[in-house]
C-alpha cells in the first residue's frame, strides 16, 4: 500500500480527477493549501504598485491506493495537471504502513477499497 501525495495548480483539478476516474481510481482527499516551489511566488500590480507575493494557491491531493494502482495513479496525475510550465506541481510517493476502515474495521488492502 502506498500513499501518492501530489501538490498540482488548482486549475487543472478536474483534469486530473477526470483521469483518474479513468483508471478506476476513485478515493481521494482534496485540500487547498499555499506554497511555492522554483517560481517563488509571483508578481502583481495592486492600484498601481508591484506586490511580490511568495505564496500560491494550490491543491493538495492524498490517495491511499494499493501497489498495483501506483503507476496508473501517477500517470493519471501526469497527464492531467501537466501544462509544460513552471509550477505544474510535485509526486510524492510513500509507504502506507496501515489502513483501517471505520465503519467496518477491515484493514489493509480490503480498507482501501
Amino acid at each position: 500500500m502506498k500513499l501518492v501525495i501530489a501538490i498540482i495548480q488548482p486549475h487543472r483539478l478536474e483534469a486530473v480527477k477526470a483521469e483518474l476516474y479513468k483508471r478506476e481510481v476513485n478515493l481521494l482527499t482534496v485540500s487547498e493549501v499555499l506554497g511555492h516551489g522554483r517560481q517563488k511566488g509571483i508578481a502583481e500590480v495592486y492600484r498601481g504598485v508591484k506586490e511580490t507575493g511568495n505564496l500560491l494557491k494550490k491543491i493538495r491531493l492524498e490517495i491511499a491506493v494499493n501497489d498495483n494502482f501506483v503507476e496508473p495513479t501517477v500517470e493519471a496525475i501526469c497527464k492531467g495537471a501537466r501544462t509544460g510550465e513552471t509550477g505544474d506541481g510535485k509526486i510524492f510517493i510513500l509507504p502506507l504502513e496501515r489502513c483501517v476502515r471505520i465503519r467496518t474495521g477491515e484493514e489493509g488492502r480490503e480498507a482501501i477499497g
